[in-house]
């Protein structure tokens, strides 16, 4: 964006004018993510009471059954430990978006230097050819990668929402913008979007049954979205192997949390790319790859 709009208006407003975009982009999603959860928050809080006597009832039923630990569990079970647990969940999503401002600032340092980084590596002794199509390439394949993954999170949203209203479920809106926003982060993201419905859906309708296929329908369609759909859009362009997506997005989460579990694979993208366009790193890219050459 910023390269495009130097060409017709001054490089300054062009920067300004993309940093403004990244800021929006990323203070929309936080909000959404902020205005689900807190949806679900509420509701948590104003069902307590139903909550705190299904939970009674189960607890009364595994006594029956001859389970003794029931009876501690109920202990710590109350509408006191809902609203703390809604509490944390806030307070991470404060955190999330204290991180998300960090991020914008890194981005306005980074496109401050772009030219400048350019130069630099023209300047530098050997073959500047490799350098400059590693950095080319890793832009084009981020640019790629946020592409496929904003339009299967679009679609994941959309139909995890339509889901929800067909069955019933309370607050369809909010799972959908959920499954949206997470849908950025792979594996955990997923995960959450389709966990939290099903013990609202346990909730609500008092049947495993209906939970289960709540939980079953919900995994197809992160399945089918993310398994399958999705590696046919990115093609070999983006040939990761699902081995390392999944260990760079724990790493990352075991570094920095949310933020680190969403960086993880842009990371891995850029460390395949790179090694990709010199020598003796072409081993590291073909084992991250994950592909047969044979």
């Amino acid at each position: 964006m910023q390269r495009r709009l130097a060409g017709v208006v001054p490089a300054g407003l062009a920067m300004l004018a993309a940093m403004l975009a990244a800021l929006v982009t990323v203070v929309t999603l936080a909000l959404l993510i902020a205005w689900a959860f807190g949806g679900v928050g509420t509701w948590v809080v104003t069902n307590s009471g139903q909550i705190q006597l299904l939970y009674a009832r189960k607890i009364a039923w595994l006594d029956e059954q001859g389970i003794a630990v029931a009876g501690m569990l109920s202990d710590g079970f109350s509408s006191r430990w809902l609203v703390v647990v809604a509490q944390e969940v806030t307070g991470r999503l404060h955190r999330v978006l204290a991180f998300s401002i960090v991020t914008v600032v890194f981005l306005v340092l980074g496109l401050l230097e772009v030219t400048a980084v350019d130069r630099q590596l023209a300047r530098i002794p050997g073959d500047v050819a490799p350098r400059r199509q590693a950095a080319i390439e890793t832009g084009q394949k981020f640019c790629s990668y946020m592409a496929v993954r904003t339009l299967m999170s679009v679609v994941t949203g959309l139909a995890v929402w339509g889901f929800a209203r067909l069955m019933g479920l309370e607050l369809a809106a909010e799972w959908g913008v959920i499954a949206f926003v997470l849908n950025y982060i792979p594996f955990i993201g997923p995960l959450i979007a389709t966990l939290f419905p099903t013990i609202v859906a346990i909730l609500q309708f008092e049947s495993w049954e209906t939970a289960v296929v709540v939980f079953l329908c919900l995994n197809v369609i992160q399945s089918v979205s993310g398994s399958y759909i999705e590696p046919l859009l990115a093609g070999k362009r983006l040939a990761i192997s699902p081995f390392m997506v999944l260990l760079s997005v724990f790493f990352g989460a075991f570094l920095w949390g949310v933020p680190g579990a969403f960086i993880g694979v842009p990371v891995l993208i850029a460390a395949v790319t790179i090694c990709r366009q010199f020598e003796g790193g072409r081993w590291v890219a073909e084992l991250l790859s994950g592909q047969d050459g044979a």
